[in-house]
């Protein structure tokens, strides 16, 4: 097999991604080169497919050895890899586009976007036709056990252009949960936080009254932005999700309010009311003061500072992918009680862990039913479990003999959750697993997705049919995503200044019937109505 490494500048990655040099899990060998023609030696079929990573700081030997180097033999091919990275993938996925010199197949959703799809839509094969019994067996059966998988898929004109996946053990609350500096709490005597104004009330202890124990009590810092782009998305998520805020999609703001319906959320009360509960934050001292003007690696540089954090407040996956050396500092906060009374946790599983283009074919590809038969494995308990932590034959993961599985931790030590990143396709690519699989995983208990699990016992009770629910993964028309390109961005780009102002200059109560002016005028109505067909559309496919 023939990797052809497309180099980027390493990327930054915050919060869960954290970067870091990693060895194999043990020693997998590497795979040997193929002809780069649509034929190889001994007429095996060689299928060229892209895919983009993140940072080219994580290895991608794990793509010539272990499960994905033993399903090309089960079927009798070979994959000659284009790897991209995020650092320069927008330039050279126009370029690639825009040339029709395509590979067979491009993997994983972060790869190419809803819009690229449809605005190229005769690069690609329609796959409706090609998904049968005969050629995916496994995808077929799943449609019908889980129709979420087949919606999420499907385009408003009932043709499915790629493949889904669905994440594996995964938790209740899947998203971001807080973590609170504990030592700080106990050099000031105070008690853990249950409400957000008991939150506000400890973090201003905390940039007042020497929290850190150093004779300065003006270095501390109560809470900073952790967004390594959207900061808005990020803070509705996070920091204002006591509110009720909580959007799914970072490109759109939209959320399901407690009847059921979608909203837009920078024009909902309860946004009225956090962006009001942010001001105050920031007038007392407790925000950042570089908030709306650092980048990432100023973010991790106060988390995760030498001799101790300086930061109160975190936000992450689990606290040693934030905070790294300093994660014993901080202890899991449960969800906190909001001004309505609820606790408000981030579960959004028909976003965050399913979605489409997970593997899209071009019209490129000779023989695509040969390549959907390989993806169709990508659909099994065990593969899906090896393409989220590292292969079995490659030491990642143990086969116990008696139906479990053990992931191992890193053999350097490192984190598991970034050597998950090193060894897999973590999560990208086809995948699915059965909940009844997920008792016959065994995960580290302290870290990684072991911690997730053992503390998602705290937050999962707040999970329910009424509150916490996400705005799904939904298909749009060609028309209707070229129509969101054209009013959509300034909308958002407006929103998220307007943001930054009322938290910074405050205003928004004064303020608020115009930006809503504005933001008609800028064609919000005909955004709503465009999502909500969507999201009516998607509802009906579950159907």
């Amino acid at each position: 097999m023939k990797k052809t490494l497309k180099r980027g500048i390493s990327v930054f990655l915050a919060a869960s991604m954290t970067a870091g040099l990693l060895a194999g899990c043990g020693g997998g060998s590497s795979g040997s080169s193929a002809s780069s023609a649509s034929e190889g030696e001994d007429s095996v079929p060689t299928f060229t497919i892209a895919t983009m990573r993140w940072t080219d700081v994580w290895p991608t030997d794990f793509l010539e050895s272990g499960i994905m180097k033993e399903l090309e033999e089960k079927h009798g091919i070979n994959i000659e890899w284009d790897i991209y990275y995020a650092s320069d993938w927008s330039e050279q996925k126009s370029l690639l586009l825009a040339s029709g010199d395509l590979p067979d197949a491009f993997l994983g959703s972060n790869a190419l976007t809803a819009s690229d799809v449809a605005q190229n839509k005769g690069n690609f094969l329609e796959l409706t036709d090609l998904i049968t019994e005969e050629t995916m067996p496994n995808l077929t059966a799943l449609f019908e056990e889980a129709p979420e998988l087949k919606a999420v898929c499907t385009d408003r004109d009932g043709k499915i252009y790629s493949l889904p996946k669905k994440l594996g053990i995964r938790p209740e609350v899947d998203g971001y949960v807080f973590y609170i500096n504990k030592d700080w709490l106990d050099n000031l005597g105070l008690e853990v936080p249950s409400t957000y104004e008991e939150l506000e009330t400890v973090l201003e202890a905390f940039v007042t009254e020497d929290a850190d124990g150093d004779g300065d009590p003006t270095n501390e810092i109560g809470y900073t932005n952790q967004a390594a782009s959207n900061l808005l998305s990020g803070d509705l998520r996070n920091i204002l999700r006591p509110f009720g805020t909580m959007v799914s999609r970072a490109d759109n703001y939209m959320g399901i309010n407690g009847d059921g319906e979608a909203v837009f959320v920078p024009v909902e009360e309860n946004y009225k009311e956090a962006v009001k509960w942010m001001h105050d934050m920031w007038t007392k001292g407790i925000l950042d003061p570089e908030y709306f003007t650092q980048d990432a690696s100023m973010v991790t540089s106060k988390i995760q500072a030498d001799g101790g954090s300086q930061v109160g407040l975190i936000t992450g996956w689990v606290a040693d992918a934030v905070a790294g050396a300093n994660a014993d500092q901080f202890v899991l906060l449960e969800a906190l009680e909001g001004p309505d009374g609820n606790r408000y946790v981030e579960n959004a599983a028909n976003y965050l862990d399913i979605s489409d283009r997970e593997l899209i074919i071009t019209k490129e590809c000779k023989d695509p039913e040969k390549l959907l038969a390989w993806a169709d494995d990508f659909y099994d308990d065990l593969v899906t479990l090896q393409t989220q932590y590292g292969s079995i034959s490659d030491g990642c993961i143990t086969d116990n003999g008696d139906g479990t599985y053990t992931v191992n931790e890193p053999e350097d030590g490192g984190s598991l959750d970034t050597s998950a990143w090193s060894n897999a396709l973590r999560d990208f690519g086809p995948k699915y697993m059965h909940e009844d699989f997920y008792d016959k995983v065994i995960l580290p208990e302290d870290q990684g997705d072991g911690v997730k699990m053992v503390e998602d016992e705290v937050n999962a009770k707040y999970v329910t049919d009424d509150v916490n629910v996400g705005y799904p993964m939904v298909q749009y028309t060609d028309d209707e995503l070229s129509r969101m390109t054209t009013i959509g961005t300034d909308i958002y780009q407006y929103v998220e200044a307007q943001y930054a102002h009322w938290v910074v200059d405050g205003g928004i109560d004064e303020e608020w019937d115009s930006y809503l002016s504005q933001l008609d005028a800028m064609g919000l109505q005909e955004l709503l109505t465009i999502q909500r067909d969507a999201y009516a559309a998607y509802k009906e496919n579950m159907s």
